[in-house]
């Protein structure tokens, strides 16, 4: 899926961990059912690191442009282009 078709959010990740955490704890797993739910777990936690250091880079980006007068648009303020995911409404805003 590209990202401009995504509409996943910060808290749609927070729920998939919580979801995943319940699977771990499912006492019912059987040995190799549990190995194949540690690995997925895995792998869920590497893409969701990646996701909020995403979110965090969006997070800095926003406040050295507030910090520094570079806020895109509006009055009197300058207007200038940066890359998708460096704007806000990367976040969903």
């Amino acid at each position: 899926m590209t990202g401009s078709g995504t509409r996943n959010k910060l808290s749609d990740l927070n729920n998939h961990l919580f979801m995943q955490l319940e699977r771990l704890g499912d006492e019912d797993l059987k040995d190799d059912e549990l190995q194949k739910e540690i690995a997925r777990a895995k792998a869920i936690t590497n893409t969701a690191a990646q996701i909020i250091n995403n979110a965090s880079l969006v997070l800095k980006s926003q406040t050295f442009l507030h910090e520094y007068g570079l806020v895109e648009g509006g009055k009197g303020k300058r207007n200038r282009k940066f890359p998708p995911m460096l704007r806000s409404e990367f976040l969903g805003e």
